[in-house]
This record gives C-alpha cells, sequence and structure tokens, in this order.
C-alpha cells in the first residue's frame, strides 16, 4: 500500500513538474505575444495556474517525504491504524462494510478507502477486533461492531 501511495505521488510530481517546467513556459511566451499584459487574460490565467502547479508539487514532496518516514515495524499489529484493512458491522442496519483506511490525500471512496480524518477512521483508530464503537456521524450516532481487521504490517509479513 505505501508503495502504491508512494508511487501515485511521484506520477502526479512527475507530471506536475512536466507542466511547470514545459507547458506552463509555453502558455506564458504565448500570453505576452499578445502583448497589454495588464489586461491579458491567458497571461494571468497561466500565472496562477503556474502558482498552483508549485504549490501542489511543494506539498506532494512533503507527504512523499512523510510516508517515507513511516515504520511499519513499529505499527501495532492487532489495533485498526494506517493502512488497515477493517471489516465493521453497522449495528442499527445488520450492513457490513469494508475498507481500507488511509490518508486524506489518497481517499477513494469507490475504490473502498476511507480517510483517517473522516469520522469513521478517526472513530476506528485504536480499535480491535471484536470491539464496538460508538462514532458521531453527520446523519448521527452510530455503533459499530468491529469484525475484522488486517493491519498495514500484517498485509506487509511484519507483524512479528
Amino acid at each position: 500500500m505505501l508503495d502504491e501511495i508512494k508511487e501515485r505521488l511521484e506520477d502526479e510530481i512527475e507530471k506536475l513538474t512536466h507542466e511547470l517546467n514545459v507547458e506552463l513556459p509555453e502558455r506564458i511566451s504565448k500570453a505576452v505575444e499578445l502583448g497589454d499584459l495588464k489586461e491579458n487574460a491567458e497571461y494571468k490565467s497561466a500565472l496562477e495556474r503556474q502558482q498552483f502547479v508549485q504549490v501542489r508539487i511543494e506539498h506532494l514532496s512533503t507527504r512523499l517525504s512523510e510516508l517515507s518516514k513511516i515504520d511499519v515495524t513499529s505499527m501495532p499489529v492487532d489495533r485498526v491504524g494506517f493502512g488497515s484493512k477493517v471489516t465493521i458491522l453497522d449495528k442499527s442496519m445488520d450492513q457490513e462494510m469494508t475498507f481500507t483506511l488511509v490518508a486524506g490525500d489518497f481517499m477513494d471512496l469507490d475504490g473502498g478507502q476511507v480517510s483517517m480524518a473522516s469520522p469513521i477512521g478517526l472513530g476506528l483508530k485504536g480499535a480491535r477486533e471484536g470491539e464496538e464503537v460508538t462514532i458521531q456521524l453527520p446523519v448521527g450516532e452510530r455503533s459499530y461492531l468491529v469484525k475484522q481487521v488486517v493491519t498495514l504490517p500484517q498485509q506487509l509479513g511484519v507483524d512479528d
């Protein structure tokens, strides 16, 4: 999972770097050729995009650096945390859900991923298999039974 996230970050950084160093300078150059920069929408748009791309690259680089500092061997092997694949039972609806807890930047609800910063992610953090947790959601309070937890260390085979 960590490798997949790192790869996604590296791919986006690579695309943005190309845009910043190749595409945007071309757009800015063409916009300058149009003349009066004070009222040149293409020029302003290209500069705004350039600033956004620079900030996004910085943000992604920081996230990549943070991910490289994660020591999977020091993560708990018996409690819900980053990267855990969790199966819960919504007791009031008698509905089972399975998802993986991820950092907010990489959330993919359709892919079965939930952010660690979401109410469910925060409510499940530290829970163990067999525990019942009550979580305050926007629609009200819900109780869940944690049916199964497969932690990141377990997934990577470092749960000794």
